[in-house]
């Protein structure tokens, strides 16, 4: 049993509400259960001070959750793509995110807050690329919309896309396989490190206070400069 679940931003006004009613046709046209809601998402994100893109991405996954919990589904599945998991890797690394912000998408994660910690987002085509996608769509004369700010470079990620993968195509025609695999050696590393970190760094944690509300932890360094790669150690610790 799966259903559809639609949000409707309202972001490009009669072209959002022509993407509700296709995939509210699709819905009907195969008896598949059919949720939808509406954001004011520009207000949302001037009232909490984020982009728009973030202001989208916590409204569709809090309802995402929400109706997961409402109604005993066991996850969501999301169509991220290879090309999405390579954008998100460049701006990881023009953002800076350590080691673990360059292992890219995971094919399962989870996300939420406490009340709704343990919903599942599934990403079954996370191997496949957009073009694959695109060339499947084609061949099954599935019918599909393309968002018209894609083309534009107003947002970080489109700008990625649509200005510097062209370039890194030049270079390398199959880039965005190359990127995922690297990722997923990338992903073998990090927990290397992480249980490294995870080891050493309890041998430089001093005794930890409670003051107020707040933990108060203290770190020997005399312990930390003892270790060879004390720096990334540090950083670990911060984190």
């Amino acid at each position: 049993r799966f259903a559809v679940a639609h949000c409707n931003f309202h972001l490009r006004g009669e072209e959002s509400d022509g993407d509700e009613a296709l995939v509210a046709s699709w819905a009907s046209s195969n008896g598949v259960e059919f949720f939808k809601t509406d954001f004011d998402t520009e207000t949302y994100a001037a009232g909490n001070g984020v982009s728009i893109e973030m202001a989208a991405r916590d409204l569709r996954y809090g309802w995402f959750a929400e109706l997961c919990n409402r109604h005993g589904f066991a996850g969501v599945m999301t169509a991220h793509n290879a090309n999405d998991n390579a954008e998100t890797l460049i701006l990881n690394l023009l953002r800076g995110s350590g080691l673990h912000g360059v292992c890219g998408m995971e094919e399962i994660s989870r996300f939420g807050s406490e009340q709704n910690d343990g919903v599942i987002v599934l990403r079954p085509v996370l191997t496949c690329t957009r073009k694959q996608i695109e060339g499947y769509a084609f061949a099954w004369k599935i019918p599909y919309r393309t968002d018209s700010t894609n083309a534009l470079s107003d947002y970080k990620r489109n700008r990625i896309r649509n200005e510097v993968f062209p370039h890194f195509e030049k270079i390398n025609p199959s880039f965005v396989q190359t990127l995922n695999r690297e990722m997923k050696y990338f992903t073998d590393a990090d927990d290397i490190v992480e249980d490294w970190c995870r080891e050493h760094a309890q041998k430089c944690l001093a005794e930890t206070h409670t003051f107020s509300e707040r933990a108060d932890v203290r770190i020997s360094i005399r312990c930390l400069l003892s270790e060879p790669r004390w720096r990334y150690l540090l950083y670990y610790i911060l984190s």
